[in-house]
């Protein structure tokens, strides 16, 4: 890896799954991290995140190789207690030990922070949770639609006057609590090049989610006075609502009131500034659904291209809202490196999305394959120190077991 990669040398084991923890190992992974993914013989069940409904269908493992990127990738049996000394062996090979699993089954299978930490003093030791690690939920499970979403308040406030809560976009609460694990492994980094000590760090599902819904979260602890839900066509603002234009593009306007002016008169609707109806601050709020529909008509006149202009003249804020297929050709996601190459993928998928972070003067690594399963468990064997008659002996008993046919393949 090049010496400008900032985390080269790194060594991290994830044995985590599905999306959050996994995927905070990519941000690591991203910037010259030599990352080892550990997963049951049976495999992580995100393998397969792609034939799951009401997940978009493919041939392709779109979201196995978003999440495990750039790893190598061995298969353990740790409910084996011939298991311990391949897990000895990671725990003193890694800078980074990154866990999900219920804190009931690493009880059992001798995974928690004081298990592992007298074989290495100098670990970091990130843990993912659900609900936190006290309480009486901690030990529910919890995936980021139960926890980040719906538990923090999140889904609530998502959704329009009178209707009922929608389901969210999978994995979007798991891909912004990565960046938050992702940002306690590095304090934790840091902390350690300071004093030397290793941490145990965590988060969990319903921080983030509540982090995420903290501006309404804090308000609810003052006692604010709450807007109902948004309604469209009665909002509380409508400066800041959703219209449509003439060719059926939604778009977001945010209208501060330093540019209310400057809009009313760039629409062509000058008159508005001076309507007693919307002018007076008392009659605004009851006259709110008279001004949306004014403002329905004039945005619905024209098509998205013809607003583009006009807003982006008086630098006002908006967005058009668009569907995957259209986000993929917005040329910002390119120019900025947001969706960048993937290696050796196969099939239709030669692109991913890298982490959401930018160090100017550095360059990631570039996007690789994840792993087959079980595709370097000699290799990584190999690199723990264990021999080869040692070898044999694992994978005979099935504490690892030889790769299959695809993932000996991909090996080479």
């Amino acid at each position: 890896m090049a010496s400008d990669n900032i985390f080269s040398g790194l060594k991290v084991v994830e044995m985590a799954s599905f999306i959050a923890g996994p995927s905070a190992a990519v941000i690591l992974s991203d910037f010259g991290a030599d990352v080892i993914k550990v997963e049951p013989p049976s495999g992580d069940t995100w393998r397969i995140g792609h034939k799951i409904p009401p997940q978009p269908q493919a041939q392709d493992a779109y979201p196995w190789h978003l999440a495990n990127r750039n790893k190598r990738g061995i298969t353990l049996d740790l409910k084996s207690q011939s298991a311990q000394p391949v897990l000895e062996r990671l725990v003193k090979w890694a800078d980074v030990l990154i866990v999900n699993t219920p804190h009931p089954a690493r009880k059992r299978l001798k995974l928690e922070y004081d298990d592992v930490v007298q074989w290495n003093p100098r670990l970091i030791y990130a843990d993912l949770t659900g609900f936190g690690e006290k309480g009486p939920d901690a030990d529910l499970p919890g995936f980021d639609i139960t926890a980040y979403w719906a538990r923090s308040g999140l889904l609530s406030m998502t959704r329009d006057a009178g209707a009922p809560p929608t389901w969210p976009v999978a994995g979007s609460g798991d891909s912004a609590t990565a960046v938050g694990l992702y940002s306690a492994i590095v304090t934790a980094l840091y902390r350690r090049e300071r004093t030397g000590e290793g941490s145990y760090v965590t988060t969990s599902l319903l921080a983030e989610g509540v982090w995420s819904a903290s501006v309404s979260v804090q308000a609810a602890l003052c006692d604010a006075k709450f807007f109902g839900p948004h309604d469209r066509k009665n909002p509380a603002n409508a400066a800041l609502n959703v219209y449509r234009a003439a060719d059926d593009t939604w778009f977001v306007l945010i209208v501060m009131p330093d540019k209310l002016a400057a809009v009313a008169k760039a629409i062509g609707r000058a008159d508005l500034l001076t309507d007693s109806r919307f002018s007076d601050p008392g009659k605004l709020a009851q006259n709110m659904p008279q001004l949306t529909a004014i403002l329905d008509e004039v945005f619905g006149s024209q098509p998205m291209t013809h607003w583009y202009k006009v807003f982006g003249d008086v630098h006002v804020t908006f967005g058009a809202v668009r569907g995957p297929q259209q986000v993929i050709d917005d040329p910002q996601l390119r120019l900025n490196n947001i969706v960048v190459p993937l290696e050796g993928a196969g099939g239709k998928l030669t692109a991913t999305i890298s982490s959401p972070i930018q160090v100017h003067g550095v360059t990631k690594v570039p996007a690789k394959r994840a792993p087959a399963l079980g595709e370097h468990n000699q290799e990584v064997l190999k690199l723990l120190g264990f021999g080869a008659a040692e070898i044999d002996a694992l994978q005979a008993s099935g504490v690892v077991p030889k790769p299959t046919a695809r993932a000996a393949a991909a090996a080479g």
